[in-house]
């Protein structure tokens, strides 16, 4: 019995602090991204994702796009936090009325500065081959200071 709960208690407390660690990891992610291209080309559907806000939204973290006025606009995407110890983040984003694939990542170089990628596109785009559709949309962004707008 003691050692059925002394286990009980070990597993308690590793899972606790994988939650914990899990959590720790996404402040990476927190913050308002600008694409970075020089002279990037959006659609009605793509201007959406020009600048995004990423914080946490509950147990989550989302993506609010920004408009050019600094004006809140919606929700793009959620993400897990359990998911935020993967190298490249895989869901569903927004894109107009219907999703897409939504393929992110952040990559820290030394001694260039950090940035995020974002794509998306149809089921079988695969950003990490040559297999698959291309992106719909795909930009590198540049942190560009404090998240302003959180999801409702």
């Amino acid at each position: 019995m003691v050692h059925r709960t002394l286990a009980s208690i070990t597993l308690g407390l590793a899972l606790s602090l994988s939650g914990t660690l899990a959590h720790a990891a996404t402040p990476e992610y927190y913050g308002r991204w600008a694409v970075s291209d020089e002279a990037p080309a959006y659609s009605s559907k793509g201007i959406l994702y020009k600048t995004i806000d990423i914080a946490p939204c509950g147990n989550d973290f989302c993506g609010v796009s920004v408009a050019d006025d600094s004006s809140c606009g919606d929700v793009l995407f959620r993400f897990f936090t359990t998911h935020t110890i993967d190298e490249e983040l895989v869901g569903h984003g927004k894109w107009g009325k219907a999703k897409k694939k939504l393929e992110m990542g952040y990559v820290a170089s030394d001694p260039d500065p950090a940035y995020m990628y974002l794509a998306l596109g149809a089921d079988d785009m695969d950003m990490s081959g040559r297999e698959g559709s291309i992106p719909t949309f795909q930009a590198n962004y540049k942190r560009q200071g404090d998240v302003a707008c959180k999801a409702k």
